[in-house]
């Protein structure tokens, strides 16, 4: 397996990793997701992704348990996971990036997880209902509670990148590390402007 900083980070990934959308705490059987997850994590893939969204918690779910076996060390892995979307039908602080939800969706991914910290969180899509200082605040507040190691987004514009980044510069607040966008082959539109962002500031990327 070959491994790649996280932007300008120090961080490493593998080139290759597991995310969990549509699949486990869904339409994968537990016992074949703990088995995939095993099968990855031998092969020294050390990169998780997950969201709290992924069937309701459910995938953070069977992701911790594949994990709390105990023979793969928490210092080798790079678990992720997501804040935005609700976890209930009926949402009004919980959905999007205000302080309250963040805190809350964190305790809570971390006990699904069954882990004390995370190793990335990202937002997991741009909020236009809360304060971009706020989430900033919010996530930098994380990272220096050692909830997190770092922070980053998914799906964000170049602009609100920008936005982001000139608030954390103001404020003196902890920088996101890394961006999630989509990538393929037929879509390559973050080339436009969002990666000319990233590569400027020194954001990682990791596709989906």
């Amino acid at each position: 397996m070959n491994y790649r900083r996280l932007g300008k980070y120090g961080l490493k990934v593998s080139e290759v990793s597991l995310g969990a959308w549509l699949t486990y705490g869904g339409s994968v059987e537990e016992q074949t997701a703990i088995k995939c997850l095993h099968t990855a994590l031998e092969n020294k893939i050390n990169f998780i992704d997950v969201a709290d969204a992924y069937a309701r918690g459910k995938a953070e779910r069977t992701v911790g348990k594949a994990l709390e076996e105990g023979q793969f060390s928490r210092n080798e892995l790079v678990l992720s996971s997501k804040v935005f979307w609700p976890m209930e039908d009926e949402a009004v602080n919980n959905v999007g990036l205000s302080r309250k939800h963040i805190f809350d969706s964190i305790e809570q991914t971390l006990d699904r997880f069954n882990v004390d910290y995370l190793d990335m969180y990202f937002c997991h899509r741009f909020d236009y209902n809360t304060p971009i200082e706020e989430t900033a605040m919010a996530m930098h507040d994380l990272v220096k509670d050692g909830y997190i190691r770092y922070w980053g987004t998914s799906v964000w514009s170049a602009k609100n990148l920008e936005r982001v980044i000139g608030v954390c510069k103001e404020h003196k607040l902890v920088f996101p590390a890394v961006e999630q966008p989509k990538y393929n082959m037929l879509d390559r539109t973050i080339e436009l402007e969002v990666m000319e962002s990233t590569n400027y500031h020194g954001m990682g990327l990791v596709v989906w």
